[in-house]
């Protein structure tokens, strides 16, 4: 006799018509109600593959939503999160690394700069007034 326990207890779903879940069973009934709805009402007008893929796109949003969970949400709560994150409430993040050495420092970091750059120029001058006199 094996007795079957998830390793986490929120993945645990009771099932309740032909082991399906009653989300995925109410989903997959309205999946198939929409399919041979749409088989029907498209019958007299094109051919049999076509109405067959119409009845798989038709049935496809009702599967999805009893089916499939992304990040441990049901379809529903994650549409409403990618709306509520895209558009009522878009961010524009700046990546910028942080030092609070540099914060601390940044005024001595920038005297010793301009110290070194005056003393650049110093030295330049120095070279080029030493190399005219030598020609």
């Amino acid at each position: 006799m094996e007795i079957r326990i998830n390793r986490e207890i929120r993945e645990y779903t009771e099932a309740m018509y032909f082991g399906l879940s009653l989300r995925q069973f109410i989903c997959s009934v309205f999946a198939c109600g929409v399919a041979v709805g749409l088989y029907f009402l498209f019958r007299p007008y094109v051919g049999m593959e076509t109405i067959s893929w119409i009845c798989m796109l038709g049935a496809f949003p009702f599967a999805l939503i009893g089916f499939v969970k992304y990040h441990g949400m049901p379809a529903e709560k994650f549409v409403w999160v990618w709306i509520k994150s895209e558009i009522l409430m878009p961010k524009y993040l700046v990546c910028r690394a942080e030092s609070l050495y540099y914060e601390l420092t940044k005024d001595k970091i920038r005297k010793q700069e301009k110290e070194a750059r005056k003393a650049d120029v110093k030295n330049t001058k120095k070279r080029h007034a030493a190399g005219s006199g030598e020609v």
